[in-house]
């Protein structure tokens, strides 16, 4: 199994992601994990756009790619990418190998709570999150290397 990162970022690919974790972590696939995007021609195009010249993108539907791995081994070095802790969570549930998460970005909008400078969850996604702490993954919240890696159930609970 290559999935050697793990990701949740509102925006997805973009210059952050592709140029500081991707190459921290020699990514050569980034696999988007999302039901709506995997449904949009549109947005998966945009997506393998923003990719660097090198990193392959796929989109799939989280219980889809779940399904996939079953019977499918990842040959790349492969960076998971979502845009919910509830993506998440089904995921892993599902039987996706994930052991740790980063959190990039989840924007605070009307309805959100604010849990740090980058993170803000609704109720379902909270709770989503303390499942996954539950589960024992290991998430911090670090938008890029660079920065303090902050333990999210340090924050949550």
């Amino acid at each position: 199994m290559s999935i050697v990162f793990s990701r949740i970022d509102d925006r997805l690919i973009h210059g952050q992601v592709v140029t500081t974790w991707a190459n921290l972590f020699n990514i050569e696939q980034i696999i988007v994990l999302n039901n709506l995007i995997a449904e949009d021609k549109i947005q998966k195009n945009i997506l393998t756009m923003a990719a660097p010249q090198g990193i392959k993108v796929r989109v799939f539907p989280v219980k889809k790619f779940a399904n996939i791995l079953k019977t499918n081994e990842i040959k790349r070095r492969t960076m998971l990418l979502f845009t919910t802790s509830e993506d998440v969570l089904v995921a892993v549930e599902a039987g996706v190998p994930i052991t740790s998460l980063n959190i990039g970005g989840m924007r605070y909008q009307e309805g959100r709570e604010k849990i740090s400078k980058s993170l803000s969850v609704t109720p379902a996604e909270k709770e989503a999150f303390k499942k996954l702490i539950e589960k024992g993954l290991d998430i911090s919240i670090q938008m890029v290397p660079n920065d303090e890696e902050i333990k999210l159930k340090e924050v949550l609970l």
